[in-house]
């Protein structure tokens, strides 16, 4: 076989703006392309050090995989906490055909999902006011800069607070971000009272935040820790919000936020939106409550943005 195509993060930031990334999800889901309740389950298992996870999905043209380590010790050796490769291949044939970087993938994919659901959801509920955009977002890490980079590019400009679960590194944060439509200031986790927009990016195994701070009508993103006995955000919070995720075979399998407010047999009784509802106009938001976006990161997100990108680069 001959050596395949590899997409560098280079290629990939050349190929694509954050703001397409949001755009080739949105297309997927708007023109049925993808199921998301259909796609295949993420599979963990150990590794020295960390652990391993592996996402396939197929597709009717297309599927993928993609097989990255997790490494929690890493950043405080300065290496990157998620490392590996996603692997495009042909469904016809099942013949590998590109390799993309995994990490800027992981890093383009996961915040085109959350910014496309805090999209839908503002646009699904009140008129806000004119000005930057109030967000609070929890974490400092990788996914905190491209969070707030990526929803200033498609939502407008932002006016946010970080917030830092070790001393300094909010502040640290604020020092060397920087981009576009962003002002940033370290702050609390009180500023939430005063936000519009929460975006919880930690791993936290447990609630960041106080439930009864979140205002009416706030929207509320918790996408950073993964499995049912972890949670980002209060159990009352997420049982008196709207609620949406990306879907609800991997939300009932995944979502801590969820799971630890409810049992999985009690959320039958309850309503939850999908990211596909929020893109098709079928989610409903209710004057006075809260809206909750709850993401576990699914694979066919990867093949979504992975298809376009190497259609892309084939010109």
């Amino acid at each position: 076989m001959a050596q395949l195509p590899f997409l560098t993060r280079d290629d990939i930031a050349a190929l694509a703006t954050d703001a397409d990334a949001v755009d080739f999800l949105h297309h997927a889901l708007e023109d049925g392309r993808v199921d998301p309740e259909q796609d295949s389950a993420r599979l963990f298992s150990p590794a020295p050090g960390g652990e391993f996870l592996f996402m396939p999905t197929g597709g009717q043209e297309w599927s993928g995989v993609k097989l990255i380590t997790i490494a929690p010790g890493n950043p405080a050796n300065g290496k990157p906490k998620i490392q590996g490769h996603y692997t495009l291949i042909r469904s016809a044939d099942l013949e590998p055909v590109a390799m993309l970087d995994g990490i800027e993938l992981t890093l383009m994919r996961t915040p085109a999902v959350t910014v496309l659901a805090v999209r839908q959801l503002l646009a699904a509920g009140p008129q806000r006011s004119e000005g930057p955009l109030p967000v609070v977002i929890f974490g400092t890490g990788p996914q905190a800069a491209r969070h707030l980079s990526m929803l200033a590019d498609v939502v407008g400009p932002v006016d946010a607070v970080v917030v830092g679960r070790r001393d300094g590194s909010a502040e640290a944060f604020v020092e060397s971000f920087s981009a576009d439509g962003v002002q940033t200031r370290a702050g609390t986790a009180e500023d939430v009272r005063h936000a519009a927009v929460v975006i919880c990016v930690t791993s936290s195994a447990t609630p960041v935040l106080d439930g009864a701070l979140i205002s009416d009508n706030t929207i509320v993103a918790a996408v950073g820790s993964h499995g049912a006995d972890k949670a980002e955000l209060p159990a009352d919070l997420v049982r008196r919000a709207d609620v949406a995720v990306e879907a609800r075979a991997s939300a009932m399998r995944e979502s801590g936020d969820l799971l630890q407010a409810r049992p999985a047999q009690e959320w039958e009784d309850h309503t939850i939106g999908t990211l596909a509802d929020l893109v098709n106009g079928s989610f409903t938001r209710h004057a006075g409550k809260p809206a909750v976006f709850s993401g576990v990161g699914m694979a066919w997100e990867d093949l979504v943005i992975a298809t376009d990108l190497w259609n892309r680069s084939q010109g």
